[in-house]
């Protein structure tokens, strides 16, 4: 993720910069997720969803271990 998220966003507009999502140097807009992040915010356990959830909104780039952990608990 760190890979394309610094490649992607190199000259890019840092302020549409918001959960995972990123602006390109040319206007393109990329979402840039962990392959179980769908997995996470659709759990069955709405507790863990949410924390994710809330955690999620909170972030520019997404930090994976930050996210691991509000699904926990």
């Amino acid at each position: 993720m760190d890979y394309y998220w610094d490649k992607l966003s190199e000259d890019g507009d840092e302020k549409a910069q918001v959960c995972g999502w990123l602006k390109d140097r040319f206007g393109v807009s990329w979402q840039i997720v962990p392959a179980n992040l769908t997995e996470m915010v659709n759990d069955s356990a709405p507790e863990k969803s949410e924390r994710v959830m809330k955690a999620l909104l909170q972030m520019k780039k997404i930090d994976i271990k930050t996210l691991k952990q509000a699904f926990i608990g």
